[in-house]
């Protein structure tokens, strides 16, 4: 039987449709091939004419696991693809990615993941040199010259690498944990991964490489800027929806799950850190996660939570009544920290260092408090001892909550993102007041990233009074009656 023309090309096409469907890809839209190759330039001229730097990405995750790729090597190729490996050669001046090769049993089940296969693609879109099969690597690691020595010198990445929520700071406490247990003690991916390379390639003089990609990580650029502005927004939503949801008998969980819609809403992958919901004496833990209680009548509830928003995030806190109104001693004790809040970014601009600012701010504070009275002297004594205290001017902000990089003890520049966390202390009655906003350091001074979330009283009691997310759904009373 002949088919006539028009039907033969149809059903051509829905041939073709499923390779068609195959052939759609993933690949991030927020930073440029310029910007990337821009990174990778810079690591050149640190490590000079005689070494290479090796990255290694994330490992394979298990069963149905969302991937995500490692801080660094999203932050230079921006490819989300388990087992590569960037090699950049400070001798001639090229990057090289090398993949694994097509499992298509996955992407029957998952979609096209980018792989040695689409070389020509992942060239044209992370702006590397060559990509290769991994089995090249090794062949490649003897050709940068150790035939002939000295061989040159290799860069890779000490420190823990971020793949998740956690910081630096919290994946070496980790370890450090685990060091002790004499059970458990199992070396980290990175140590393992220096190991094998001593062992295969002894030739190698092997450096520590986190140094300069943090130095890189601390100056944002004004993509990475407009980022984390959005994860800012996001978070800043969340937290005002979180505001208007809360009244008596609420639980901290349910303020939790606000946030996550909100999150969610606004295309976050999931959360950053943990969420911190206390009320009560709740919020003197400074890192409470548990979540388990009720809001109650009289009590404040502090707030911290930010989104993981491609790859980037935020860090932004709020306290605010229960009830929906400050009392006298609540709201003596808040106006200090919002006043403080803004005597710091009042000194914050190119050229200053963290203490000049938190000197100047105090100085500022001092004279605040020469016309006011607290009810307790203990309340007294808390924000003098506020004025002591030199963490107010927190850590970097950027790929992690607590980003990589340093801010104290250096003049601030352009670029530079940080919270400012103004705190208290009240050890007799177990309450710790804060709020915490997101500063990035511009050309003539400092933008608050997080302003629009409401902090003077006025403000936040006026947001509690609207009508929230918990109000209008509630949960449902459980067990089911069916």
């Amino acid at each position: 039987m002949k088919l006539k023309p028009s039907l033969f090309l149809i059903l051509y096409l829905l041939l073709l449709l499923p390779l068609v469907a195959q052939e759609k890809y993933y690949f991030q839209t927020d930073f440029s091939k310029v910007e990337f190759a821009e990174r990778r330039s810079k690591i050149l001229d640190s490590i000079g004419n005689n070494a290479v730097a090796l990255i290694q990405g994330s490992g394979g995750i298990p069963g149905v696991s969302i991937f995500r790729q490692s801080n660094s090597f999203y932050y230079l190729t921006g490819l989300e693809t388990a087992h590569a490996y960037l090699l950049i050669n400070g001798k001639n001046k090229r990057s090289i990615l090398y993949l694994p090769h097509r499992d298509e049993g996955r992407e029957r089940n998952q979609g096209k993941i980018l792989s040695a296969e689409d070389a020509e693609l992942v060239q044209k879109l992370t702006g590397v040199d060559q990509v290769k099969g991994i089995e090249f690597l090794s062949n490649d690691l003897v050709g940068t010259g150790l035939i002939k020595p000295p061989a040159p010198t290799m860069y890779v990445e000490f420190s823990p690498a971020e793949d998740g929520n956690d910081s630096r700071d919290e994946l070496l406490a980790a370890q450090a944990r685990a060091n002790a247990d004499p059970w458990d003690g199992v070396i980290t991916r990175e140590a393992a991964f220096i190991q094998k390379l001593k062992e295969r390639v002894p030739q190698f003089e092997i450096r520590d490489l986190t140094p300069i990609l943090d130095g890189m990580r601390l100056i944002k650029s004004e993509a990475e800027i407009a980022v984390i502005r959005k994860a800012t927004q996001i978070a800043g939503l969340a937290i005002i929806e979180a505001m208007k949801s809360t009244k008596p008998g609420v639980y901290e969980y349910q303020l939790d799950a606000a946030a996550k819609y909100v999150f969610y809403m606004h295309g976050a992958r999931a959360d950053a850190y943990p969420s911190i919901i206390g009320g009560g004496t709740n919020a003197y833990m400074g890192h409470y996660f548990h979540k388990t209680d009720q809001l109650v009548d009289g009590d404040l509830v502090l707030m911290d939570y930010a989104p993981d928003y491609k790859y980037y995030t935020s860090d932004v806190t709020r306290i605010w009544p229960v009830n929906g109104k400050f009392d006298s001693e609540q709201k003596e004790l808040y106006n200090f920290i919002v006043a403080y809040r803004d005597a710091l970014f009042k000194y914050i601009k190119p050229g200053v260092t963290s203490n000049e600012v938190l000197s100047q701010a105090a100085s500022d504070m001092e004279v605040y408090l020469e016309d006011k009275e607290f009810v307790k002297p203990s309340h007294l004594k808390a924000v003098q001892d506020g004025l002591k205290f030199r963490g107010h001017f927190q850590h970097p902000v950027g790929m992690e909550v607590h980003d990589v990089g340093i801010v104290h003890g250096v003049k601030l520049k352009p670029g530079m993102v940080f919270t400012i966390d103004p705190m208290i202390w009240l050890h007799e009655e177990r309450l710790y007041i804060r709020i915490e906003d997101v500063a990035v350091v511009t050309e003539n001074g400092v933008e608050n990233l997080s302003a629009f979330v409401p902090s003077s009283v006025e403000d936040v009691e006026k947001t509690i009074h609207e009508e929230g997310l918990i109000e209008i759904r509630p949960a449902t009373k459980l067990p089911l009656n069916y």
